[in-house]
């Protein structure tokens, strides 16, 4: 019998530098890099080189592009999670990154010969690739960490995915520099070789219910995922209460740079400012609600969470100009003359009041997910949710459309925004003590030389 790990705390950095847990966060941390760099090296070039839409408008390719990464989540996510329960995990994980080296080596050399229709094809195998890549991610951790360590875990997964999104986006924009084409080939082919080289230390364990059988039948078997996952209140209620904040966060996301452009006449600069806020905010909140439990798994603070992300919304609909101001690119707000305005800290403490918020309350939820219910069915539950996620994306995007036609302005968004996720606040603080992790869950021992 091997000798088990010293239940001492461990902090952030020392739980990363671990074998077992380092190499799975470095690996979903250049995976989410990656998706974000090409996606966000795309749209650009539809957007400033029109040759690239090969006459189509560029308003309808781009959301086209969101489209088709999402939509493997829809019909992939089930024969996912069935996969990750079945099979070990770690082993899945390298075969899928070793698959990602050929994809962004083509996807290299579509960028190069600006080829639209192959970068639109690779999107849409991105998108297969994280929707089998997202159950095994989460649920791979109750087998890598500690009982007690689930939460810090959790919280890094979450930081590092939203840090991820906002440097790859950074890094999507290289492609408009000079030399740009080849820059963005080079990393995207380094990046997946980093994230395949770092799946080699993922350790290895036992499939969670080998007897699992596979479906192929993408639609029914989606379908009765959800359906399955409803049997199970508390991983059910959780996957609400994910969805929602994702909901809230694709809202934000996309309202950005309409937001700072037509209401606070900021340049390019302050929406990467906005992005790098939100994205720090969730880290941050992520951590903080981390802290708050001190490795407990418990829903205590998730109605907390869902009431900072409304009150701090209200409050952005508060402090935002009334109407929008005129298109003028001669006379946008450089980001050091927007830092001057009183008022648009207040704005920035907002933004950061409700990502940090949103990582409150998210964290807890994540963690009820893999340990509330039975362990054999942990990464069909995390598909089930990955679905339930994209259609909380898809139900945003749709709602801002009809809502913005029908004459809302973006601070009426956030606004709305705010007062439902009152009521998500209040239904959660009366289900809070219905939501409990798995009764029977046992800490989990590591072996030292998994350090």
């Amino acid at each position: 019998m091997h000798d088990v790990m010293p239940r001492a705390k461990r902090g952030p950095l020392s739980l990363l530098r671990t074998r077992r847990y380092g190499a799975m966060w470095v690996t979903q941390f250049l995976s989410a890099f990656n998706d974000n760099a090409l996606k966000n090296a795309l749209v650009l070039m539809l957007a400033y080189r029109p040759e690239m839409a090969r006459g189509l408008p560029a308003g309808m390719l781009i959301p086209l592009a969101g489209a088709l990464f999402i939509l493997p989540f829809f019909f992939g996510s089930a024969t996912a999670g069935q996969l990750a329960d079945s099979h070990d995990k770690a082993k899945v994980i390298r075969i899928i990154k070793l698959t990602e080296i050929a994809v962004m080596a083509i996807a290299a050399a579509a960028v190069l010969s600006d080829n639209t229709w192959t970068l639109f094809a690779l999107l849409f195998v991105m998108g297969i690739e994280a929707a089998f890549f997202g159950p095994l991610k989460y649920a791979i951790l109750p087998d890598l960490l500690r009982f007690d360590e689930l939460l810090l875990g959790n919280a890094l997964v979450e930081a590092g995915t939203f840090f991820a999104i906002l440097i790859g986006t950074i890094a999507g924009m290289l492609i408009a520099t000079s030399h740009g084409a080849l820059t963005v080939a080079a990393l995207i082919v380094f990046v997946a070789l980093g994230a395949w080289g770092a799946s080699q230390a993922i350790p290895s364990g036992a499939p969670s219910a080998p007897e699992t059988r596979i479906e192929w039948n993408f639609l029914a078997s989606t379908w009765r995922l959800v359906a399955d996952s409803r049997h199970e209140p508390t991983r059910f209620r959780s996957i609400l209460g994910i969805s929602w904040f994702w909901l809230v966060g694709a809202t934000y996301l996309s309202q950005f740079p309409t937001y700072v452009s037509r209401y606070l006449g900021g340049a390019e600069s302050v929406v990467t400012l906005f992005l790098t806020v939100f994205s720090v905010g969730v880290g941050a909140g992520s951590l903080l609600g981390s802290r708050i439990l001190k490795g407990r798994i418990s829903a205590h603070i998730a109605p907390w969470g869902a009431l900072g992300i409304a009150l701090f919304s209200i409050d952005l609909w508060l402090a935002s100009p009334v109407h929008q101001i005129a298109s003028n690119p001669a006379a946008e707000i450089a980001l050091g003359e927007f830092l001057q305005t009183p008022v648009h800290w207040r704005i920035l403490v907002d933004l950061l009041g409700i990502a940090a918020s949103g990582g409150v309350f998210a964290l807890p939820l994540y963690a009820l997910l893999q340990t509330a219910g039975d362990e054999r069915w942990r990464a069909r539950a995390i598909g089930a949710n990955n679905v339930v996620n994209a259609a909380a994306m898809v139900l945003s995007a749709l709602a801002v459309i009809a809502l913005l036609a029908a004459g809302i302005s973006v601070p009426g968004l956030f606004l709305l925004t705010g007062v439902s996720t009152l009521g998500v606040a209040g239904w959660f603080w009366r289900l809070r003590m219905a939501l409990v992790p798995n009764a029977g869950a046992a800490p989990v021992l590591v072996p030292r030389e998994a350090e």
